[in-house]
């Protein structure tokens, strides 16, 4: 019986090894998919999708495989500090042992120290109410009756603080969660907030926060380098009863890379198309370097005199990945090889300061650079006029200039992957949202954007920062103050220090 408990054991052990093995590999083949040579190919959101079911069967396989008896244990480490942050609240829980007595002698015992470990815990949110009470005060002598002035609200009238106003705004606009869903979120916690109530929350919350994004505006084109690209937005049309496509701008600042000293920020402007004098009214007061793909309209705005444009390496290298992954191409394998070349002596060059940077660039990448447009000119005869390879050539030819910029200008950056994470978040909003009702509605989206992503740009936690900013807005900040509410001035008044 001993026997074939033991090989029970045995053939379950094997059994479950197996398919924990089973999937581990498969996670390691999304991750060489993700990773690897072809990573454009697949979504990133739906690779984590998979990954996270992938790793709770893992865990799930392993939690009912039984300890190997000639498993060896790990020696002792060292105490090593705690994992979990500091500003965290913590609650104690006693364990104690239920008699002072020691069972084995009988004899008395003694604290000689104690055992401390942590698990994170989570506390539901909740809903509260906030009683403001008044005390009215008469005066027997005159008869005046006096009482403490009631505070404002956020929404005349509302019953939204500005703790709850900023939540709604970080679901919707930060964690991609329609206000639809909100509602039936807050119905379990048993209060009913329909989404029209919620919108016309959202609604007066953006009407604050609009001059706040104008000042960021002004802040953010007053630099003398940008990074600029637009993105597709579905929005409703009630009078045919689909939706029509309008674009949100993005307008991007980060001169982290080479040591600049003006903070980082986006700014989203939204139009209902794409015709070039959205850009150009945008960029009107604008006076530096724009770095962008190769939209036509921004090419229209150095007409001027007083913007450069710097074009991006990842847009060209794009269209070479698809000819190759296409057709094997290998002259368009010849020239990813030559453009990861130039990425390899970005890395080294980053964090520099400017001045360094163009000196690591004219001695190493100038050379790589130099050679590769005639050997391009030299393909460009061989291959059919008409093929997606000389479509890359071409394009990668007409923007040589700008895409040669960055060799004399250490501010400059290869591509502009910059403004393309600003443009992230609102391609997982348009997943979720699926539409903005409105053209205010999109403007509203615009207006949050600019704030949020601004302020995570900054490190700056986006609920606390948009519950103060609505409650000092609603109080009367004054507007010539403003700039102590951009999220690179502003303080959180209950940080822990």
């Amino acid at each position: 019986m001993i026997s074939d408990l033991v090989t029970a054991r045995d053939h379950d052990r094997t059994e479950a090894q197996a398919e924990i093995d089973r999937l581990r590999n498969i996670v390691k083949a999304l991750q060489r998919i993700q990773f690897g040579r072809r990573s454009e190919r697949l979504d990133n959101d739906q690779l984590q999708l998979g990954l996270e079911d992938l790793d709770a069967d893992v865990a799930r396989a392993e939690t009912g495989l039984p300890e190997r008896p000639d498993k060896k244990v790990a020696p002792a480490r060292p105490a090593e500090r705690l994992s979990l942050p500091d500003h965290l609240e913590r609650e104690d829980r006693h364990l104690d042992i239920d008699s002072q007595v020691c069972p084995g002698c009988g004899g008395p015992i003694h604290e000689i120290g104690e055992s401390v470990s942590e698990m994170l815990d989570y506390v539901p949110a909740r809903l509260r109410v906030l009683r403001i009470r008044r005390p009215k005060y008469g005066c027997r002598a005159c008869g005046k009756i006096h009482q403490a002035p009631a505070p404002e609200r956020p929404i005349a009238k509302g019953l939204a603080s500005a703790g709850l106003l900023a939540h709604v705004l970080v679901s919707k606009y930060c964690d991609h969660l329609p206000l639809y869903r909100q509602s039936q979120i807050f119905a379990r916690h048993g209060v009913e907030l329909n989404r029209s109530t919620l919108a016309n929350w959202v609604g007066g919350a953006a009407w604050w926060l609009e001059p706040l994004r104008a000042r960021l505006a002004e802040q953010v084109l007053a630099s003398s380098k940008l990074f600029a690209d637009d993105t597709p937005i579905p929005v409703l049309d009630p009078g045919r009863g689909r939706t029509r496509t309008g674009r949100l701008w993005v307008y991007a600042r980060d001169d982290r890379p080479w040591g600049g000293s003006d903070p980082p920020a986006a700014i989203y402007f939204y139009s209902q198309d794409r015709r070039a004098e959205r850009p150009a009214v945008h960029l009107a007061r604008f006076r530096g370097i724009l770095q962008v793909d190769g939209y036509a309209g921004f090419e229209q705005l150095t007409a001027r005199g007083d913007i450069v444009l710097a074009a991006c390496w990842a847009h060209a290298r794009r269209k070479f990945y698809d000819v190759h992954q296409a057709i094997a191409s290998p002259i368009a394998e010849e020239v990813l090889r030559r453009i990861g070349e130039l990425y390899a002596i970005e890395q080294d060059a980053r964090g520099q300061p400017a001045g360094d940077r163009q000196r690591i660039r004219l001695a190493r990448s100038r050379t790589l650079v130099d050679a590769m447009k005639p050997w391009l000119e030299s393909q460009l005869i061989r291959v059919p006029t008409r093929s997606a390879l000389a479509e890359a050539i071409r394009y990668t030819l007409a923007r040589w200039p700008a895409l040669c910029r960055f060799l004399d200008d250490g501010r400059i950056e290869l591509d502009n992957n910059t403004v393309e994470r600003a443009i992230r978040p609102v391609a997982l909003g348009r997943k979720n949202h699926l539409f903005a009702g409105s053209d205010g509605g999109a403007d509203r989206w615009a207006i949050v954007a600019s704030l949020l992503t601004t302020a995570k740009l900054n490190e700056v936690e986006p609920f606390s920062y948009l519950r103060d900013v609505l409650e000092r807005m609603s109080n009367g900040h004054p507007m010539s103050r403003l700039d102590d509410l951009l999220p690179w001035n502003w303080k959180d008044p209950n940080a822990r220090f």
